[in-house]
């Protein structure tokens, strides 16, 4: 661990790298010494966003790094098995978990980017681009639907709104859940 910081330190210093490679890096070093029993994975992305922020990154206090993670958890692994073979022998590519976690992290910069939007969208801007995508809609649709039309609303928001409409029977549900279709009523 202690030459772990140190190379960190060098690495960051030297600049000859740039530091985002030296933070991913940096976690899958971490990965694969394995200090403790248990929460290394937690630990290690923790450590990651310390690490961004040392970097100039703060998406991480915005957006969860750890639930990107957890919703690419499949391909973190993946990468993280690619990455660590051969790690002891200092024969690995450390490549597809540099590359995953820069991914995450793009991902995060760019969902906060689009929280940004929504804070900037005048009152009730949300809403009516929601009652206008529900308006183009010929055939039956789903929230997700609607989702990808208005970039800056949340599902929340448009689940509220269709069950506003289907309490003043503008909309009908044709099932439950989150693959549900609606369409909109003759009224």
């Amino acid at each position: 661990m202690a030459e772990m910081t140190t190379l960190w330190q060098r690495g960051m210093t030297e600049q000859q790298i740039p530091p985002l490679i030296w933070a991913a890096a940096l976690n899958l070093d971490f990965l694969c010494i394995h200090p403790f029993r248990d929460g290394n994975g937690r630990v290690s992305r923790l450590l990651f966003l310390l690490s961004c922020y040392h970097c100039g990154i703060e998406a991480g206090r915005y957006i969860s790094l750890e639930r990107l993670v957890e919703q690419n958890k499949e391909r973190y692994y993946e990468v993280l098995e690619q990455s660590s073979v051969h790690w002891h022998e200092g024969r690995h590519d450390p490549w597809p978990t540099i590359n995953f976690l820069l991914f995450i992290l793009a991902k995060a910069c760019k969902d906060f980017g689009k929280r940004i939007v929504q804070l900037n969208s005048p009152r009730g801007e949300k809403t009516e681009a929601v009652l206008a995508a529900i308006t183009r809609q010929i055939n039956s649709f789903r929230e997700a639907d609607l989702q990808a039309q208005c970039h800056n609303v949340g599902i929340d928001h448009i689940r509220k709104i269709l069950a506003r409409l289907q309490k003043e029977k503008k909309v009908r549900a044709l099932g439950t859940g989150r693959s549900a279709r609606w369409e909109k009523t003759e009224n």
